[in-house]
């Protein structure tokens, strides 16, 4: 990681609405492996979204920075109870498979911990089996659960397949 991560600010919110979109959809989030423009057209995420999250006290989204601009993010929520919840998470395309993410999931789980944590979740599109197995290398396993997909709602994209779930992910913070 060329930078250690800052909070974001919500001036930063449609450079990171960029970012999190390259990561995922469209032909030039190809560029990477972590796109899901097989599964789904159109947003990721939009500025509304992402400016809720900001709002939200329980809510950190980090963001890593170098020369060419807006180089990763994530989010971490509290939960409450020792729960916290990944997501949010991007990587500039042409950067992924050097160890941004990984550095950057590894500054999330501790800023998680601080925060009082023993436990991170997150939820990945199940067809995504490569993604899953990143997390698992890193520790996460499935839980078993799985949630549907927000079908409908275009503010998560446009589905391309009709079978799509979230399975859901978990970790211990010791």
């Amino acid at each position: 990681m060329s930078r250690s991560p800052r909070a974001a600010a919500p001036g930063d919110v449609s450079a990171l609405v960029k970012l999190v979109h390259s990561a995922y959809r469209g032909d030039s989030s190809r560029a990477g492996w972590t796109h899901e423009a097989d599964l789904l057209d159109g947003n990721r995420i939009d500025e509304a979204m992402l400016r809720a999250e900001l709002a939200d006290p329980a809510t950190t989204l980090l963001l890593i920075e170098d020369s060419d601009g807006f180089l990763a993010c994530c989010a971490v929520t509290d939960r409450g109870g020792g729960a916290a919840y990944f997501g949010t998470f991007a990587v500039r395309p042409t950067a992924q498979g050097h160890g941004t993410g990984d550095a950057l999931l590894a500054h999330a789980e501790a800023h998680a911990r601080a925060g009082g944590a023993v436990r991170m979740e997150m939820t990945v599109v199940a067809q995504r089996t490569d993604l899953i197995a990143w997390y698992l290398r890193r520790g996460y396993a499935a839980t078993g659960e799985t949630r549907p997909f927000p079908y409908g709602d275009e503010r998560f994209g446009r589905p391309r397949v009709a079978d799509l779930a979230f399975t859901v992910l978990a970790k211990a913070l010791r």
